[in-house]
């Protein structure tokens, strides 16, 4: 059901501001559900001010001024706006801001921008508390799956698979590491992403690519505290000293992987366990050989790794888009304007 809301959505055109990496994940997670849920929806992007504040403040000004939007909703995630003008702009209409990585980041930025802002959302349920000490307004929410993933049933036992076990996502020190643990313990993972040898995949193809994988993995973005990849190379613990991503944190793929019929291994995650039920739905490691272990037992036992993908297909279609996120948070936001 629509609300009655006219809408604006402050995000990036291109994923990291970068046109060469494509279009940005905010582009494709947020602006469908709002266009869907929303009376009226437009978008602003700010990737061509990103080294001239002053115009980007400028012109948004004049958008807001002409369009008269009842909500502004941002994703940005760096000192684009100054408090100042954040401040102006909530007296003229609510401002929602969507702060994503709390776990590692709200001392050092979500803190400094919290009360410039009409309502803050958290996918983080232990930065609630620290929100409302600051007196600032907020809501939990979660990331979720894109609306664009393929809905799929998972593919039966002797399906048509394209691989045993694989990867999408960047490639980073940690998930190197990670994977040269597993091939050492009899485990070839096919990782595809920015910066791996295989490239990425196209952005059509992702869901058939979790559909047509018997194992799933959801690799750890966040700085491995195990001794071995501290003291696997001197890159790796300078690595290990400068990264601030000490607490695991749930992402998108938590949820694309079941939507588009993907059995998923995951790295454990904080809360986790709050939309998916281990063990039954999905399952869970914390080091390379739990990993390893886990992907040579559902390799061999196809009729319960299915089982647990049909289980968290369902609560994936039921629960974990994008449209229930957004539902809740217009919801909540129109709750209050009442």
């Amino acid at each position: 059901m629509k609300r009655n809301v006219r809408a604006l959505i402050v995000l990036l055109r291109w994923a990291y501001g970068q046109r060469e990496r494509g279009d940005s994940q905010e582009l494709s997670l947020f602006f469908e559900p709002f266009r869907r849920l929303c009376r009226e929806v437009r978008s602003f992007c700010y990737d061509e001010y990103w080294e001239n504040p002053t115009a980007l403040e400028q012109n948004l000004q004049e958008c807001v001024a002409s369009y008269k939007p009842d909500i502004i909703f941002f994703t940005t995630y760096a000192d684009q706006f100054r408090p100042e003008f954040l401040d102006a702009l909530k007296t003229k209409c609510r401002t929602i801001a969507w702060f994503g990585d709390d776990q590692w980041r709200f001392d050092d930025y979500s803190r400094r921008y919290a009360l410039h802002y009409s309502t803050c959302v958290t996918t983080d349920k232990w930065a609630v508390s620290k929100y409302r000490a600051l007196g600032a307004d907020v809501v939990l929410s979660q990331w979720a799956a894109d609306l664009a993933t393929r809905v799929q049933e998972p593919l039966p036992p002797d399906g048509d698979y394209m691989y045993d076990v694989s990867f999408l996502g960047s490639h980073n020190a940690v998930r190197d590491w990670f994977v040269r643990k597993l091939l050492a313990q009899g485990v070839k993972v096919n990782c595809f992403g920015h910066n791996w040898p295989n490239g990425s995949v196209p952005n059509e193809r992702i869901a058939e690519q979790f559909h047509r994988t018997r194992v799933n993995l959801n690799l750890s973005n966040s700085i491995q505290q195990d001794i071995r990849f501290v003291l696997d190379k001197p890159r790796s613990f300078v690595n290990w000293i400068r990264n601030t991503k000490r607490v695991e944190q749930m992402k998108a793929r938590n949820f694309e992987i079941p939507l588009a019929g993907g059995f998923e291994l995951s790295h454990y995650a904080p809360s986790l366990e709050d939309y998916f039920d281990i063990g039954k739905e999905i399952a869970i490691f914390t080091s390379p050989e739990e990993c390893a272990l886990q992907i040579k037992y559902y390799l061999e036992n196809a009729l319960e790794r299915y089982q647990m993908a049909c289980r968290a297909h369902k609560r994936a279609v039921a629960e974990h888009t994008y449209l229930h996120r957004i539902a809740k948070i217009l919801d909540y936001v129109c709750d209050k304007a009442q």
